[in-house]
C-alpha cells in the first residue's frame, strides 16, 4: 500500500541508553531540520499526541512500545533497527536517511498489522485493558508448578493445557516467543491468531491456528502461584485464582512503513538466515 501523504511533524522514539544514539541523534536533527520538518523528543506520550508520524530508533522492543502508543492513533511508525535480530525495524541504520526522505516525499509501502485486545478480569470486574501487537503469554515462574489452565473460542471448550504456559500471538508477534516455543510462522496478512502451548505435558497439544475473528477466554485453574500475564514481554501482571483473560481482536491496525523493495519473505530470509550454511 502506497500513500502520497507528507508529514510535517515527526516524533522520535529510542531508548536512551543506547550509547549510539548521540552519534545518530544530532545528525538526524540537523537532517530534519534542513528538509523543514519539525521533530519531537520527549516523554513518549506527548510526542504520540503531536506527530504524524513515528520514527522508532531500537530494537523490536522499543518497537513494541512505540506500536501500543501509534496504534490508537492512527499514526505510522517508520522503523529503524538499532538492535539484534529486529523482525519488526526492518529498515537498517544505513537506511535512515534514504527511508526518511522517500516518506517525507510519500513514497512508501505502508503494512497494516493487527493488534490484540485483552482484557483481565477479577471477581466480576474488567481490572485491566490493554492493546499489544505481538503477543499475550500466560506462564509461570521460574521454580513454579505447571500452570492448568481451560481455552475456549467461541464460548466452545477446546482444551484444558497442563504446561509451562501459553502464547496467544498475532502474525506479527508468530516470529516472536510462539516462534521460539514451536510455533508456525504467520504472514501478516493471514487474518489469524496462533496458539502455542509452553513445554506442555502432554506432547499431543500442539499450536493452534484460528480466525482472528474469533473470541478467546482463559480460564485459570488449579496452583496459582507465580502466575503471571505477559504483554508484549514488556509488562507483568500476577494473576490469582479465578482469573479470566479475554482476547480479541483489537479495533486499531498498526500502520508499520516497510522498505519498499523488501518482500516480507526477503525480511525473513535475512533475519532467520534461510540458505545459509
Amino acid at each position: 500500500m502506497h500513500l502520497g501523504q507528507t508529514f510535517q511533524t515527526i516524533g522520535i522514539i529510542s531508548r536512551p541508553r543506547r550509547s549510539n544514539l548521540a552519534v545518530v541523534v544530532p545528525p538526524l536533527l540537523k537532517w530534519l531540520e534542513a528538509h523543514g520538518v519539525q521533530a519531537l523528543i520527549d516523554e513518549e506520550t506527548g510526542v504520540a499526541d503531536a506527530s504524524q508520524l513515528l520514527l522508532v530508533l531500537g530494537g523490536d522492543g522499543t518497537m513494541l512500545a512505540a506500536a501500543r502508543l501509534a496504534a490508537p492513533r492512527g499514526i505510522p511508525i517508520l522503523p529503524i533497527n538499532m538492535g539484534s535480530l529486529g523482525f519488526l525495524t526492518s529498515f537498517t541504520l544505513d537506511e535512515l536517511h534514504p527511508a526518511l526522505g522517500d516518506t517525507l516525499e510519500g513514497r512508501f509501502s505502508l503494512s497494516e498489522r493487527v493488534m490484540i485486545s485483552v482484557e483481565l478480569e477479577r471477581s466480576g470486574k474488567v481490572i485491566d485493558s490493554q492493546r499489544v501487537l505481538n503477543e499475550v503469554v500466560i506462564n509461570k515462574g521460574a521454580l513454579a508448578r505447571m500452570i492448568q489452565l481451560e481455552l475456549t473460542i467461541e464460548r466452545d471448550f477446546v482444551c484444558r493445557y497442563r504446561a509451562d504456559g501459553l502464547i496467544v500471538a498475532s502474525p506479527t508477534g508468530s516470529t516472536a516467543y510462539s516462534l521460539s516455543a514451536g510455533g508456525p510462522i504467520v504472514h501478516p496478512a493471514v487474518e489469524s491468531f496462533v496458539i502455542t502451548p509452553i513445554c506442555p505435558h502432554t506432547l499431543s497439544d500442539r499450536p493452534l491456528v484460528i480466525r482472528d475473528s474469533s473470541f478467546i477466554e482463559l480460564k485459570l485453574s488449579g496452583n496459582t502461584e507465580s502466575v503471571f500475564l505477559t504483554l508484549d514481554g514488556q509488562r507483568g501482571i500476577p494473576l490469582q485464582p479465578t482469573d479470566v483473560i479475554r482476547i480479541s481482536r483489537a479495533k486499531e491496525l498498526l500502520k508499520l512503513i516497510q522498505p519498499p523493495k523488501k518482500s516480507y519473505f526477503e525480511i525473513l530470509r535475512s533475519k532467520l538466515k534461510w540458505g545459509e550454511a
